[in-house]
């Protein structure tokens, strides 16, 4: 029981976390727009309080997420598929963790530094992975026939959907939009695994 309410406190850190993080580092970022501008340019390489905003904001993120998950995993009423899923999740901890250790460079081009290649590698391997994580975990019997299921399907599928479009420069002006709408689903799915997946 200590287990269970750990988790969830933990799950509910990480997304109250993300979210403050997001707030203030739009704030505090000189000309920074949260509608057309990347998350992870936030600590841009060269750019103001890009150290600052990686150590404090991306870095603790990732290693709330990631414990959350080491906590749950016992308690998880994941197998098969499901259990698939769930190691999958921690795609989405290493994402916020990459983006502190390599950071992309200002505007997050499609080519650059060592480190912003390094980052395009890493934010295509851990999209993709955390999206089919949700979707696998979503198949989880303790899930069958509920909206938590549908939930993290849609939320599976829309990381992909989301993440190929906020690619196409036709939409650059909303690209930041996007992406915030994929962390608030995601948001939304790391509660849903704490409350209705991480049980026992």
């Amino acid at each position: 029981m200590k287990k269970l309410r750990a988790a969830r406190f933990l799950a509910l850190g990480t997304v109250l976390y993300g979210a403050l993080f997001y707030t203030i580092g739009a704030a505090i970022k000189p000309g920074y727009s949260s509608v057309s501008q990347f998350i992870s340019e936030l600590n841009a390489t060269g750019t103001a309080h890009a150290e600052a905003l990686g150590l404090f904001g991306f870095l603790p993120v990732g290693t709330l997420f990631a414990a959350f998950l080491w906590l749950a995993t016992p308690v998880a009423a994941v197998e098969g598929s499901s259990r698939v899923g769930w190691w999958l999740l921690w795609s989405h901890p290493v994402a916020f963790i990459s983006v502190f250790l390599a950071p992309c460079d200002a505007g997050c081009p499609e080519t650059g530094s060592t480190s912003q290649s390094i980052h395009n590698a890493l934010g295509l391997l851990t999209y993709f992975a955390g999206a089919a994580g949700l979707f696998l975990v979503a198949s989880a019997p303790v899930l069958r026939g509920s909206g938590a299921r549908s939930l993290l399907r849609f939320t599976g599928i829309a990381f992909v959907v989301l993440f190929v479009v906020m690619l196409m420069p036709e939409v650059a002006d909303v690209r930041g939009l996007l992406q915030r709408v994929a962390d608030a689903l995601l948001g939304a799915a790391v509660l849903v695994l704490a409350w209705r997946v991480v049980e026992r």
